[in-house]
């Protein structure tokens, strides 16, 4: 009993979970060569003469848009990320290139920078003529980028 660890805060949830390849969905997650992946395709192939069906995966990375791809016997367990989105007020961007962000409770966090590529230089440049924006923050595999951005509605 002296050995066991409570001082961690999350609930201890697994980063992902099994799931057999049979019923895995297009647009739905599934995580490809060690990374949380949109499946945008899957085919199956039809039982061979000494197996089982085989289920073949075509995904994106959520996070760098890479094209990913596996093959899985239908009837094996596949890991799924636990993947969540969370939008966030833009209230500051630093000049090391980090965001300022709040959610709705208020709370605040700093640890998060600006997307690379277009949607950085967009975000920047929106947030530069003073328009109230929004960010979308997706989460997987320990992992959170910017998403998307959005207008605030009042």
């Amino acid at each position: 009993m002296a050995d066991d660890d409570f001082t961690r805060a999350d609930s201890g949830a697994s980063a992902t979970y099994p799931m057999q390849c049979s019923s895995l969905r297009k647009n739905g997650y599934v995580m490809l060569k060690g990374r949380p992946c949109k499946i945008v395709d899957m085919s199956t192939s039809k039982t061979g003469k000494h197996g089982h069906a085989k289920v073949h995966l075509i995904g994106l990375d959520i996070f760098t848009q890479k094209k990913l791809e596996d093959i899985c016997p239908s009837t094996h367990n596949m890991d799924v990320p636990n993947v969540s989105r969370k939008d966030y007020i833009v209230m500051d961007i630093s000049i090391d290139g980090f965001l300022s962000l709040m959610n709705d409770n208020a709370d605040t966090r700093d640890d998060l920078k600006v997307p690379d590529g277009d949607l950085g230089k967009e975000l920047e440049k929106r947030f530069a003529i003073e328009e109230q924006l929004m960010v979308s923050v997706m989460k997987a595999m320990d992992e959170e980028h910017v998403i998307g951005i959005k207008n605030m509605t009042s």
